[in-house]
C-alpha cells in the first residue's frame, strides 16, 4: 500500500507540474541554465531488477520475482554543446529478487533471495531537444559498472549451504528518455530508463552437476529505472 502511494503522489504531482509548464505563453524560468560548461544536481528514484538466464538444456525457466528498490545519487553534467551533455551519475542502488528453482519440494531449497546493494557508475551522452518554453524532451544512453556489495562471490559456501553468489562488478549498457522542466529555482527531470548487463554475473556452485546451478549457461541483469532528477 505504502508504495502504491508513493508512486500515486509522484503521477499527482507530475499531472500538475504539466498543466502548469504545457500551457500557451509561461513565465520563462532559468533562461541561461543550459549555458553554463558545469552543471551538478541529484537524483532519486526507483528501480525494478530482473535476471535473464540463457540454459544448457530446455528443462523449463527459473522464476524471478521482481520487487520495487530505491535509487539515490549524483549528477556531474559536462556542456558539449547545445543539444549534447556528457553526465556522469554515480549512484546507490537498492534492490531485491527472489529466485524460484524447478525440482525441490523443500522450499528452502527451491527459493533463494537476492538482496543486492549496487554502487552504479554511468557515463552517458544526453541528446536534447531544442527547449520549448520551461520544457525539453531528450534521451540518453552510454556505459556503465556496478560493484555488487551483496554478491557473495568470495564466500566458500553455494547454493548447498543456502548461500546464490554472483560476480562482484558488472558492466551495462543504458539507455532512456525524459524530460526536462525547468521551475522557478531549479531544473526537475523525471526520466525512465533500461539497463542491460553485458557479461555473465553468476559465479557457479562448486558442483558442476549442482541443481541449482548447473544447467544455467548465463545469467544477465535486465532492470528499469524510474529517476527524478533536481539540477
Amino acid at each position: 500500500m505504502k508504495k502504491k502511494l508513493r508512486l500515486f503522489s509522484c503521477l499527482v504531482f507530475l499531472g500538475s507540474l504539466l498543466n502548469a509548464q504545457f500551457n500557451e505563453r509561461p513565465i520563462m524560468n532559468l533562461e541561461n541554465e543550459d549555458l553554463h560548461l558545469l552543471n551538478w544536481g541529484y537524483f532519486l528514484g526507483f528501480n525494478q531488477y530482473d535476471f535473464k538466464f540463457e540454459y544448457k538444456d530446455d528443462l523449463g525457466d527459473l522464476l524471478v520475482d521482481k520487487s520495487l528498490g530505491f535509487n539515490v545519487g549524483l549528477i556531474g553534467e559536462l556542456r558539449l554543446n547545445k543539444f549534447l551533455d556528457l553526465r556522469f551519475e554515480p549512484g546507490l542502488h537498492y534492490t531485491s529478487r527472489t529466485v524460484g528453482f524447478r525440482g525441490f519440494d523443500n522450499e528452502n531449497d527451491a527459493i533463494r533471495e537476492v538482496k543486492s546493494t549496487y554502487i552504479n557508475f554511468p557515463l552517458l551522452l544526453k541528446v536534447s531537444t531544442k527547449r520549448i518554453g520551461n520544457w525539453k524532451p531528450f534521451i540518453v544512453g552510454g556505459a556503465s559498472t556496478s560493484l555488487n556489495l551483496g554478491s557473495n562471490e568470495d564466500s566458500v559456501e553455494d547454493n548447498s549451504g543456502a548461500t546464490f553468489r554472483m560476480k562482484k562488478q558488472t558492466y551495462y549498457y543504458e539507455m532512456g528518455f525524459g524530460i526536462d522542466f525547468y521551475l522557478e529555482y531549479f531544473k526537475f527531470s523525471p526520466s525512465i530508463r533500461g539497463v542491460f548487463a553485458i557479461n555473465n554475473e553468476l559465479v557457479p556452485d562448486n558442483d558442476p552437476n549442482s541443481p541449482w546451478t548447473g544447467n544455467i549457461n548465463t545469467m544477465k541483469t535486465r532492470g528499469i529505472f524510474i529517476n527524478f532528477t533536481f539540477e
